[in-house]
């Protein structure tokens, strides 16, 4: 049998599973992009255009949509929530896009190692395309380091640098005809994000050269239907992070509260975290890890309460969790690492309201913890 890299193998597969007109779930993952921010409507996001591509290419099949796009996060937060908001639906293909909104540094690489190899060795083993956005202003992007674990696993990727940038570079398009504000993609954007895509996938079902990867399974492993795990190419401390809610976490209350609102969906993004308002609301969670980080908000609606945590009573190297945002796109689910690879075992965090006033817009709204 013509031996093909596990990612190729994956996209023929479930190629072959849409003509025999099987029932298939896509789902796409990312962050802003992905959830189709600058998009005139949710259908002409890449994301769904890509969806509609498979089901003209194959109209016998019956395909589902998922997209779990979220503004604004990265793959530290993306490894904590894939579970809930992409795997439980059991996808046989997926789209991965956190180039633009991960630093292009080994902290990143790490998280999202972590991310694709639950994505990877979920129990649907999905086709998985990686994309690679940019900066269209910039040309900036983290997929060196992401690509460099997406090689390592042999699985396909899509640069707009390499592509739909360097058209710019060309002077085929200007900035302003792809992105209005430098790096979300308007319509004619996503269009060319989905065409790339496409035409990614085409070449590879049609058995046309594609890039070369490097690393990735033995050949003994390779063509294999179920592989083993293969050696992680980071020190992958984040594959089994664990997102701490009021629903799965209990920390001590003294003045924080639980937020009674019910979340509707994976877009409510402020609901099931913990209120803190007046100076002196405290909180005190024991968590078991090597890697922990908590998110919180960052509000435009300022001015807004200014917390501390401490770690394992470590007031000397506090950390400032401040809940005004600088920025004017709206309100940021932001992520502050406090404990990288650090001792494994019983950790104790502290976070304690430091400034508060009458004023005040917005309470203090602590999202949840991220361990690991």
């Amino acid at each position: 049998m013509e031996k093909y890299t596990e990612g190729i193998l994956r996209l023929k597969k479930f190629a072959e599973r849409a003509e025999r007109g099987e029932e298939l779930t896509l789902g796409f993952f990312g962050g802003s992009i992905t959830q189709g921010s600058l998009a005139s409507e949710p259908e002409t996001c890449y994301a769904y255009r890509v969806f509609d591509w498979w089901q003209k290419k194959y109209p016998n099949a019956v395909f589902h949509y998922v997209n779990a796009g979220i503004g604004g996060t990265s793959s530290h937060f993306g490894v904590s929530r894939v579970h809930r908001d992409l795997l439980m639906y059991r996808p046989d293909f997926v789209v991965v896009d956190f180039s633009v909104n991960d630093e292009p540094d080994e902290f990143f690489q790490e998280t999202y190692e972590g991310l694709l190899r639950n994505i990877w060795y979920s129990d649907t083993k999905p086709a998985v395309i990686l994309l690679n956005n940019c900066f269209y202003d910039s040309g900036k992007t983290a997929q060196e380091f992401h690509n460099a674990v997406g090689d390592h696993y042999q699985i396909p990727h899509v640069s707009v640098k390499e592509e739909i940038y360097s058209m710019l570079t060309e002077g085929k398009y200007t900035q302003e005809e792809l992105s209005p504000d430098g790096l979300h993609p308007n319509d004619l954007g996503h269009q060319l994000l989905a065409e790339k895509i496409a035409g990614t996938i085409e070449k590879i079902l049609e058995g046309g050269k594609t890039p070369e990867l490097s690393g990735g399974p033995s050949e003994a492993e390779k063509g294999k239907e179920n592989p083993e795990k293969i050696a992680c190419y980071t020190q992958n401390a984040y594959e089994k992070a664990v997102r701490l809610t009021i629903e799965n976490g209990t920390p001590e209350l003294l003045g924080f509260r639980a937020d009674a609102e019910e979340k509707t969906g994976h877009l409510d993004f402020f609901k099931n975290g913990w209120v803190g308002r007046r100076k002196g609301d405290r909180l005190k969670l024991v968590a078991e890890g090597s890697c922990i980080a908590v998110q919180y908000r960052k509000t435009i609606h300022k001015p807004s309460p200014v917390a501390r945590l401490i770690l394992d009573g470590d007031t000397g190297n506090a950390v400032v969790l401040d809940g005004n945002f600088e920025e004017t796109w709206g309100d940021c689910l932001y992520i502050e690492p406090v404990l990288h690879h650090g001792e494994k075992g019983t950790h104790t965090i502290e976070i304690e309201i430091m400034e508060a006033t009458e004023e005040d817009k917005a309470p203090f709204y602590l999202l949840s913890f991220i361990v690991a």
